[in-house]
């Protein structure tokens, strides 16, 4: 570019007026953190016709599990700090960030410093859609779908050599017809190269985009109950591409999958026949199982996970979120006579709903035999609904990111404590621990609910100073946790015949589950013969114990 451009920006010599950065910090490296939306932006203007031949759009991407994060981030100044540095060295004249709860604050500080260096920063995200105003350290902020407003915003910046005008809280302007919104005409980061799935070991797949659905605790809440969906063409080359690369992994991005029964069916059939070995993971709504689609999904390797909530129908309707038990109920049991495997979201902290009705809501899950049981704290997100309500629901969270509840009129701040702590025993004990398959059958025996009996482990954990990590603790590792647990419990309630039993059941299941995941054979000794410990009778600790007939034996798996 001609020198007056350099000047009109009043820039340092160390910018480069045609490269644009895009990046963001996600919290790891894995197939559920994968920068997608700076992707899709970055890949929008290196194809847009007004922006592909006009700068260079390159994506840099920082993660909370990088060492050189780790060692240049003991404080969020020093992290900040440390992005605008790797930044700076690209020599961009824009930067655009992706912003998301757990990374705001961070990422506000480093675009500072970009600003103070002459950058023009842009922040886009669901965030700043939904709560634009407050973004004041960046120079523009772009509301809704990047890809249609930012190469329209790069376009005026560089071509028109405008100087950027201070920071302010509105949004980018909305694009005329020479910048196209439909989804149609939005590239894939995947197909230009923007991003490698096999760097991530897997992939966030985008279908559509919105929600037909108003539930007062997502960003969604305020949107148009709309639904858009990506091309046939684009989903299709997708697939080939990632069976091309032989992705294990896939997480599917679309809050209502199988809101279009017929649409997923075939979408269903496509992955089967062109990437059979892949495992996929859905968002799903239980209102919408049948027979037919369970039988569908069963095609696949996959999971589902389905947002319960709550079970607690005043508080849902609060929230505005529909839930029919009957139907509920009726429809998981499909999922599990087809053979589906599922889990569900719970949150605690919803308005009207107590600690004990969070408790309920354990036990109706449980009872439901998920595979996971994910256990949240609400978020009271800036932009949606229930932030609009939170005065009059008497909710108060936390003013900086996550949000995080501290209490409400009928949930204390002990109560918070508490459910954190059911959250954390839960997660060790039945999802990491693989409890699936025998975890109800013991809450029978010792005659408690589920949430009691997180409640006791947790306390378990305190008293023994138990302090694991599911991120590297072993699956033997935690069944050791396991058994360690139930036998103190057992044993309590003088249940040693039933411990034997007990402790095959989980020594039995969990081989068998790690021979599922690593594919490598074990032996497992056991009291009783493994042919009855699989066999119905095994539902029933009480009856097994009484009337199979003890045999120690060793078999592998």
């Amino acid at each position: 570019m001609k020198q007056e451009s350099k000047e009109s920006f009043n820039v340092t010599n160390n910018i480069d007026l045609q490269t644009v950065v895009f990046t963001t910090l996600l919290i790891e490296k894995s197939p559920q953190a994968i920068p997608l939306g700076a992707a899709c932006v970055a890949s929008a203007v290196k194809n847009h016709k007004a922006t592909k031949d006009l700068c260079k759009s390159k994506l840099l991407v920082f993660n909370k599990e990088d060492k050189s994060f780790i060692n240049n981030s003991q404080t969020d100044d020093k992290a900040a700090s440390y992005i605008a540095q790797e930044i700076l060295k690209e020599k961009p004249a824009i930067c655009g960030f992706s912003i998301f709860v757990w990374n705001k604050s961070i990422l506000e500080k480093a675009a500072k410093i970009l600003k103070e260096n002459g950058i023009i920063c842009i922040a886009g995200g669901p965030e700043v859609t939904a709560h634009p105003e407050v973004f004041l350290d960046f120079d523009y902020t772009i509301c809704g779908q990047g890809e249609a407003k930012v190469p329209k915003l790069i376009w005026s910046i560089l071509s028109k050599n405008q100087t950027p005008p201070p920071p302010s809280s509105k949004s980018a302007q909305t694009l005329d017809s020479d910048f196209p919104q439909t989804l149609d005409s939005f590239p894939s980061p995947y197909l230009d190269g923007t991003i490698n799935p096999a760097e991530y070991e897997g992939a966030l797949w985008e279908l559509a985009r919105g929600c037909p659905f108003k539930c007062s605790y997502c960003y969604e809440s305020k949107g148009e109950q709309k639904v858009s969906m990506f091309p046939s063409s684009r989903i299709e080359q997708e697939l080939d591409l990632f069976a091309k690369l032989k992705v294990p992994q896939v997480f599917v991005l679309d809050p209502t999958y199988n809101a279009n029964k017929q649409r997923a069916l075939e979408l269903l059939k496509l992955i089967a026949k062109k990437t059979p070995n892949t495992f996929y993971y859905f968002e799903a709504r239980a209102e919408f199982i049948d027979k037919e689609l369970a039988k569908a999904f069963t095609k696949i390797p996959c999971s589902l996970q389905i947002g319960l909530q709550s079970s607690n129908e005043e508080t849902l309707k609060l929230v505005h979120r529909p839930f029919n038990r009957k139907q509920f109920i009726k429809n998981i049991n499909i999922l599990n006579q087809t053979g589906v495997t599922f889990g569900f979201d719970v949150i605690y902290g919803l308005p009207k709903e107590s600690i004990n009705g969070f408790k309920e809501s354990i036990n109706f899950a449980i009872s439901l035999y998920p595979n996971n049981l994910e256990l949240f704290c609400l978020s009271v997100l800036p932009g949606t609904d229930l932030y609009d309500r939170a005065s009059e629901l008497n909710l108060k969270f936390q003013s900086e990111p996550p949000y995080n509840i501290i209490e409400t009129s009928h949930f204390s701040k002990e109560d918070v404590k508490k459910a954190a702590k059911i959250s954390n025993a839960c997660n060790i004990f039945y999802n990491q621990g693989r409890a699936v398959p025998w975890f109800n059958t013991i809450c029978q025996c010792l005659k408690i609910k589920p949430a009691q009996f997180f409640i006791l482990f947790a306390q378990f954990l305190e008293q023994e100073k138990i302090n694991i990590d599911c991120n590297s603790a072993s699956h033997k590792e935690i069944e050791k946790l396991q058994k360690d647990f139930i036998k103190k419990i057992f044993t309590e309630k003088k249940l040693q015949k039933q411990l034997a039993v007990a402790i095959d059941l989980i020594s039995l299941h969990g081989a068998m589950s790690r021979k599922v995941a690593t594919g490598k054979s074990e032996e497992v000794y056991l009291s009783y013969p493994a042919e009855f410990l699989t066999s119905e009778y095994a539902f029933n600790l009480d009856f097994f114990a009484n009337n199979v007939i003890m045999k120690k034996n060793k078999i592998k798996t």
